[in-house]
C-alpha cells in the first residue's frame, strides 16, 4: 500500500491568466498516446493504479481531490483495487474532520479524498476537463475533433515541460514552461526521473510518471467514460438500424405509385 510522501510543489496548477506572466512563447501541447482515446478506448487498470501512488505520494501534498469519493477506487473501470486495499488506503494515507467527535479521524471508503487548501492549490478533481490542450484553428474546434479536448495532454505536457530556466518577478519564483500559456508558471516542477517507484517495476522516467498521473486525473473528472461511449456506441447502432428500416418502408410504400403521371 502507498505511503504519503511529503513532497511537491506548493504553487496553483495553471490557474493564473497568462497575462499575469512575462510573454512567452506559444503553449505548444504534446499529443500523448492514451488507451483512452478514441470512441473504443478504454482506461489501463494498471496505469490508473500508477497514477494514483504518484497523486498520494507527490500530488496530494499539495493539491486535493474534494469530489472523489475514496470508495470509487474499487468501480469497475476505474483502479480496481479490492475494497480491503481501499479500506487500508483511505486509514493510512488521509485524516477527515469528523464533526461528531470534534477531531481528526483516519479516512474510511465513504469519505471523499481530502482537499488541500492550506498552499492555496487548486483541487484537481476536474482538472482534466476544465484544461483544453488542442483549439482551433480560429475557434472552429477541428483539432478537438480529431484528438479530443486534450485535457490529460495539457496536464501531462505541462509536467515535462520544464526548462529548468527561472526568473524573479516581485518576490516570486517563475519557472519556465514550454506547455504553460505566457511561458511562465510559478508552481516548480513537481515530478523528475525515478521519483516514484513501481512494485510492477514499470518505466518511471518522467515521460511516464506524467502520463501515468495525467490518466489518472482524467478518470477522476470522467469516471464513467466507459460507460458513456458504450452507450453512445449502442445509440448510434440504433439509429443506423432505423435510419435502414425507415428507408425500406418508405420505398416500399411508395413503389406502387411510382412512374405514375397526374393528370
Amino acid at each position: 500500500m502507498f505511503k504519503t510522501l511529503v513532497t511537491g510543489a506548493a504553487f496553483a496548477l495553471a490557474l493564473v491568466p497568462a497575462a499575469a506572466f512575462a510573454a512567452g512563447g506559444e503553449a505548444h501541447v504534446e499529443d500523448f498516446a492514451f488507451s483512452f482515446e478514441g470512441p473504443f478506448g478504454t482506461y489501463d487498470q494498471n496505469q490508473l493504479q500508477r497514477g494514483l501512488q504518484i497523486y498520494t505520494e507527490v500530488c496530494s501534498a499539495c493539491h486535493g481531490l474534494k469530489q472523489v469519493p475514496i470508495r470509487t477506487l474499487s468501480d469497475e473501470g476505474g483502479p480496481g483495487l479490492p475494497a480491503d486495499q481501499v479500506r487500508a488506503y483511505a486509514a493510512d494515507n488521509f485524516e477527515v474532520f469528523d464533526a461528531e467527535d470534534d477531531d481528526f479521524r483516519p479516512a474510511e471508503p465513504t469519505d471523499h479524498f481530502p482537499e488541500n487548501d492550506g498552499v492555496g492549490a487548486p483541487d484537481l478533481s476536474l482538472m482534466a476537463k476544465s484544461r483544453a490542450g488542442f483549439h482551433g484553428p480560429y475557434g472552429l474546434g477541428i483539432n478537438q475533433m480529431i484528438k479530443g479536448m486534450g485535457g490529460a495532454e495539457y496536464i501531462a505536457s505541462l509536467l515535462t515541460g520544464y526548462t529548468g530556466e527561472t526568473k524573479d518577478e516581485a518576490g516570486t519564483t517563475f519557472y519556465e514552461n514550454h506547455a504553460f500559456p505566457g511561458g511562465w508558471i510559478s508552481m516548480a516542477p513537481p515530478l523528475s526521473d525515478e521519483q516514484v517507484e513501481f512494485v510492477d517495476g514499470h518505466s518511471n522516467d518522467l515521460h511516464h510518471l506524467a502520463q501515468d498521473v495525467s490518466a489518472f486525473l482524467m478518470w477522476t473528472a470522467e469516471p464513467k467514460m466507459m460507460a458513456r461511449k458504450q452507450a453512445g456506441f449502442v445509440g448510434v447502432l440504433f439509429l443506423a438500424v432505423l435510419s435502414v428500416l425507415l428507408y425500406l418502408t418508405n420505398k416500399r410504400l411508395w413503389a406502387p405509385h411510382k412512374g405514375k403521371k397526374t393528370s
